[in-house]
């Protein structure tokens, strides 16, 4: 079997990978498609810990294979999206509809797969960069057929991220002004959820140029190469703020651009040691900073949401897949990631 597999130094694509079959409460899933999302590279590069030698990939979508024991929202042959969430839904924060507090959906790697008889980890719970995964059942969410799998590949984790954590988590509401770090995958989701939500003004900034056609075909109304211009846009400041980059000194102007009862999201990953400031007194005026898991998603509601809005016309996914690449193009997919020529490269099996 096929995947992309990190061993703590070089990142390589192999043929000789096995999954083991699914246990209680699991399913397999022949993974069709896997988006290319800045956190697999983050493992590569150190600014994500994760223990090696691992299957990376976590954004993808699939047709099940086989469900184990006890399973009956999905059967063989069903479409489905992956999220990354393997919450338990028996915990409190569960039971109150935050999946992604869940204390058993973090940090706890499984070992699904093997290579020469040795045990591989499981990046967040699902390595999608796998012709084949095995996941909890609560991961595997059913979409309707009609949705390419390329295209469906990017809800379990772009859009639960981006468009989540607008609705979600900020509750941006109609008539608000937001404003974009970052016109990246997640980015571009940002926008997309402003505009689904009512959002009056969408300022997008990106140091790219060729960005803006994008960031406005999802929805900004206006593109910036820097955000020192966004005082003269909004002189009072925004109302949402959403860092997606995730640099401390982005942070800092997100916060500092807030108006009155501003919210300063934050999405983009720094390095885990990685440390922002402000000045105190700037938040006295019921300004606030969140932090923001996944969208605040919960994956079960939310990806049949996005689904039904994507066959609505409402939610862009076609338009996310600038370019699609054989699992055997891994090394071209990162490369044109890195230099910012696609919004999403997405590799197929």
């Amino acid at each position: 079997m096929r995947g992309v597999l990190f061993d703590g130094r070089t990142v390589q694509v192999v043929d000789d990978l096995e999954v083991r079959d699914p246990g209680p409460g699991e399913v397999r899933v022949a993974v069709a498609a896997a988006g290319l999302c800045h956190s697999d590279l983050s493992v590569v590069d150190g600014t994500i810990p994760f223990p090696v030698p691992v299957v990376l990939g976590h954004e993808g979508a699939g047709v099940v294979e086989a469900v184990g024991e006890g399973v009956t929202h999905v059967g063989p042959g069903d479409h489905v999206a992956l999220s990354t969430l393997a919450n338990c839904g028996a915990c409190a924060d569960c039971d109150r509809g935050r999946p992604t507090m869940c204390r058993k959906a973090i940090g706890r790697p499984g070992k699904p797969f093997t290579r020469g008889g040795e045990p591989v980890f499981q990046f967040a719970c699902n390595s999608a960069f796998a012709e084949r995964t095995v996941v909890k059942a609560v991961q595997a969410v059913r979409i309707p057929q009609d949705i390419p799998l390329p295209s469906a590949a990017l809800i379990g984790c772009g859009v639960l991220t981006g468009v989540g954590a607008v609705l979600n988590r900020a509750r941006v509401d109609h008539g608000e002004s937001v404003l974009v770090i970052g016109t990246g995958g997640i980015g571009l989701n940002v926008i997309q959820g402003a505009r689904i939500a009512g959002a009056a003004r969408i300022v997008a900034v990106d140091a790219n140029p060729a960005k803006e056609a994008v960031a406005r075909q999802f929805g900004a109304t206006d593109f910036l190469p820097s955000a020192d211009g966004v005082r003269e846009l909004l002189p009072h400041g925004v109302d949402h703020a959403f860092e997606c980059v995730g640099r401390v000194e982005l942070i800092r102007q997100a916060i500092d651009l807030l108006d009155r009862h501003g919210q300063a999201v934050l999405l983009g990953v720094p390095p885990s040691g990685a440390e922002a400031s402000f000045l105190v007194s700037s938040l006295y005026l019921d300004k606030s900073i969140l932090g923001c898991r996944y969208g605040s998603s919960r994956p079960q509601r939310d990806i049949p949401l996005y689904a039904e809005l994507y066959r609505q016309g409402r939610l862009f996914l076609d338009e996310l897949v600038t370019e699609t690449y054989p699992i055997e193009d891994f090394e071209k997919a990162v490369d044109d990631a890195e230099a910012g020529r696609v919004a999403r490269g997405v590799l197929t099996f």
